[in-house]
């Protein structure tokens, strides 16, 4: 029997396409616009693509039935458009729309083609995109009325199924490092329907004889760390059955250490979100990663961040993955390459498919067709370093270059998330949702989510609750603390705006970020008591009778910054 072919649209490093490789099924050709992501996919498949723009075949037959024939058609149309975290999910999803279509179109012209070779397809996305998914495209839906008309088919018949053939994967239940939800739409031609692969691993909560989610550990225990020097020992791959030199290992002995500043940043907002739940800072080690996302950052709730390796404080405490670390949670091989700058790579992995949920769909097919299945896996066992830009160094990171923000940069931050309300110091209108505006608020947030009460408070309104802070024995000394030395570091709203921007305090004051911060270590220093204060004849929490006691100092000290910062 001849052996099974796929192609790959919107192929980017090629993990869809590694997967189903593994599983002795031959790759012909790689789609992809991106030059990176192509050059990439051809290093490792040994491929001759050129970039192409998938949106070439949108109106095109003829570019259509050029494509080569194959058994299996693979496709993951960009997420961008459809992801949670381009602005906040409510990006423009028209072009993911129009490269969704696209790609189903061209499945449909290669499925009811006379004498189709289609055997599967599939196609993977982010969970979000199941929302713009159709349950059915009909020939007319994916503009091929013409061609239907033109091989005797109704427009109106349905060309592509996606009703019971879409599904939500977890990657860690294929046995990958890493808790990355998909959605996965497809089908095996002969049984007309998606064949959902079977579960390899479990979550330790669930009852079962399948093997445990593997965690962040196993790599932090069975791989060198990236401050390890360079030697010829063996390194096994823990994903694979194959070793390499460790000195062949490429992207990984490379300081990923961060500056300050940015993991303050990120650890503030993975567990003082006003409204989302609390996220582990560091990432825990006994869990499967998080998703492995685009674009190397340091300074977001979404920031995978290690503990480093070596002992410092302050700059370089924690770190970021390497591109290595996160292309082994990702499921690549350690013989697999990466071209391009370290940017470059971290989008090349994150938005790649997950090897092993790749390599689960291409099993459905070999088992479905009852098609022989290799032996073992097939993994290229030596990596192919010619051309590829390795980002080991094996030097320690100077921290020289703090990070800036830009200019008009807002900025938003609380002391404290209390009685599901906070109480926030921002440069800018948060119920507007404004540009900054050469002006400092203070305003609570009750409730989580949007919509919201949102209650804006006016400079000057510290001196409304003063009285009542002075009842308690924590109070005064808080009061004490904060009119005492606290206020003499508040610089003008010009000042802590160009603090924010620069990331650096200036004239003996402190920068916004940390004056908020200090709030909630007064509050601990004063040993501020757990308990809710009742509002009777003075209502300071328009939305609440009862509030945590620490709000109504917090709420206190957030109003003197903005009123002394505005009016000085």
């Amino acid at each position: 029997m001849n052996k099974i072919t796929a192609i790959d649209f919107f192929c980017g490093a090629g993990g869809f396409s590694e997967g189903f490789r593994q599983m002795g099924i031959e790759l012909l050709y790689g789609y992809d616009q991106w030059k990176p992501a192509v050059e990439t996919y051809n290093h490792n498949f040994g491929l001759n693509c050129n970039p192409k723009n998938i949106l070439d075949f949108e109106n095109s037959i003829e570019e259509i039935e050029q494509i080569p024939d194959t058994d299996i058609i693979l496709g993951s149309p960009p997420c961008v458009s459809f992801s949670s975290s381009n602005k906040s999910g409510k990006a423009d999803k028209s072009l993911g729309v129009k490269l969704t279509e696209t790609f189903l179109r061209i499945v449909a012209v290669k499925k009811h083609k006379p004498n189709s070779t289609l055997k599967a397809w599939f196609m993977e996305n982010v969970v979000n995109s199941k929302r713009y998914l159709q349950t059915e495209y009909t020939f007319k839906d994916l503009g091929l009325s013409d061609w239907a008309n033109s091989h005797k088919i109704s427009p109106n018949k349905v060309a592509i199924n996606l009703y019971e053939n879409t599904t939500i994967v977890n990657s860690a239940d294929y046995g990958s490092i890493q808790a990355r939800k998909r959605v996965v739409s497809g089908e095996i031609i002969k049984k007309k329907k998606l064949i959902i692969p079977k579960k390899t691993h479990k979550s330790p909560k669930d009852k079962g004889g399948l093997p445990s989610y593997r965690s962040i550990k196993e790599i932090k225990e069975n791989f060198p760390n990236p401050y390890e020097q360079k030697s010829t020992n063996q390194i096994s791959d823990i994903n694979y059955n194959i070793s390499i030199p460790k000195n062949e290992i490429s992207d990984h002995f490379y300081d990923t250490g961060i500056y300050e500043v940015e993991w303050k940043f990120s650890k503030f907002w993975k567990q003082n979100h006003p409204y989302m739940g609390r996220m582990s800072f560091p990432e825990n080690n006994n869990n499967p990663s998080r998703t492995i996302t685009a674009t190397k950052i340091a300074n977001s709730r979404e920031s995978i961040i290690y503990k480093s390796e070596i002992r410092r404080k302050g700059n370089g405490e924690y770190r970021l993955p390497t591109v290595r670390e996160a292309a082994l949670i990702m499921g690549f091989p350690i013989t697999y390459q990466f071209l391009g700058s370290e940017n470059t790579k971290w989008r090349l992995v994150g938005n790649a498919v997950c090897c092993p949920v790749s390599r689960a769909l291409a099993k459905t097919v070999i088992e479905t067709l009852k098609l022989e299945k290799p032996k073992e896996l097939i993994v290229a066992a030596k990596p192919n370093l010619v051309n590829v830009k390795n980002l080991n160094n094996y030097n320690r990171k100077g921290f020289d270059k703090p990070p800036v923000k830009k200019k008009g940069a807002r900025f938003r931050r609380h002391p404290i998330k209390d009685g599901n309300l906070t109480v926030t110091l921002s440069n800018y209108d948060i119920d507007q949702n404004s540009k900054t505006k050469n002006k400092w608020f203070t305003s609570i947030q009750y409730g989580t989510g949007e919509g919201f009460p949102i209650q804006k408070v006016k400079d000057g309104y510290f001196e409304k609750i003063e009285e009542l802070i002075k009842e308690f024995k924590s109070g005064k000394k808080f009061l004490n603390i904060i009119n005492n030395g606290f206020t003499e570091k508040i610089g003008t709203k010009y000042e802590l705006q160009e603090m924010y921007e620069k990331q650096i305090p200036i004239n003996n004051l402190e920068q916004p970020t940390e004056l908020v911060d200090q709030i909630q270590e007064i509050l601990d220093k004063v040993k501020c008591p757990d308990m809710l204060f009742e509002q009777n004849e003075t209502v300071v929490f328009t939305e609440k009778d009862k509030i945590p006691l620490k709000q109504l100092f917090s709420l206190y000290a957030v109003n003197k910054i903005s009123t002394i910062a505005n009016q000085k």
